[in-house]
């Protein structure tokens, strides 16, 4: 292991919000890799804390942890996570906002808008709350950086349809704009990733399903992904939680309003 002070995240007190069997646990998993002195994980559901607290020990058994169960949609839930990480470790240094609701499949022309509401009341209206709550707390302290998940398909129009979802994120994507501006003079910053296809439980599922449906064997629907990557190979999760990370490590420590693309160059600005 590098020394401690190498670590990107060093001494770092991270939440992360959105903790399941995707990208959440990997956000939180590579934090505490990468050296952060505390975490605050939290998801609507405590099962998957208890999950992601035993991943968390064994890639650093010194990472303190607080679990904090919060649906992000209650204002009062979201000031209770921040109460409760304050009183733990007196601070939030880096905030990553992957709490989401994908909603259904749906087409812009045909979609019954009314399900929308649901996507667009979690991924901007309840990161929005979670956020605002994180930063009274950050302009206290006159120092924290907040990154926002996004999707490429905000970016990028997908072959299956996810109107609603994408619709949602791209407000949240013109957000982080107005926040970076807002928050900058108290020494806030504020990004946002674009993430394409990943490599963990969900997309895995994703192709067990499409095998099932059509015959075709897992590896070759893997393979017909990774055709459309100039990289060649559809990105794991994990990789991606790094990239995400970089953005609330003092490495970017004069980066904000900005949006990185991590897709392994599926898309390109």
């Amino acid at each position: 292991m590098r020394d401690k002070e190498t670590r990107m995240l060093h001494n770092k007190i991270i939440a992360v919000s959105g903790i399941g069997p995707g990208l959440g646990v990997k956000l939180a998993v590579e934090a505490a890799r990468a050296g952060a002195a505390g975490l605050v994980i939290s998801a609507r559901s405590p099962d998957k804390l208890d999950d992601a607290e035993q991943r968390i020990r064994d890639v650093n058994p010194d990472c303190a942890i607080l679990k904090q169960p919060t649906d992000i949609t209650d204002a009062g839930a979201c000031q209770a996570l921040v109460d409760a990480a304050v009183a733990r470790f007196g601070r939030i240094d880096g905030l990553v906002n992957s709490a989401f609701v994908h909603g259904a499949m749906d087409h812009a022309s045909t979609a019954d808008i009314d399900s929308w509401m649901e996507p667009i009341g979690t991924n901007l209206f309840g990161t929005l709350r979670l956020t605002q709550a994180v930063a009274r707390q950050m302009q206290q302290q006159r120092d924290g950086a907040i990154v926002m998940i996004n999707t490429m398909a905000v970016r990028k129009v997908p072959p299956v349809g996810e109107a609603g979802y994408a619709a949602s994120k791209a407000a949240l994507a013109t957000s982080v704009k107005y926040l970076a501006k807002e928050l900058g003079p108290d020494n806030i910053r504020v990004n946002t990733v674009h993430m394409g296809w990943m490599w963990g439980a969900p997309v895995q599922g994703y192709v067990q399903w499409q095998a099932q449906q059509s015959g075709i064997a897992e590896d070759d629907i893997k393979g017909q992904i990774a055709a459309s990557i100039p990289l060649g190979i559809v990105p794991p999760d994990e990789e991606c939680a790094r990239a995400a990370l970089f953005f609330v490590s003092d490495y970017s420590r004069v980066v904000t309003g900005a949006a990185l693309d991590v897709n392994g160059g599926e898309y390109m600005p």
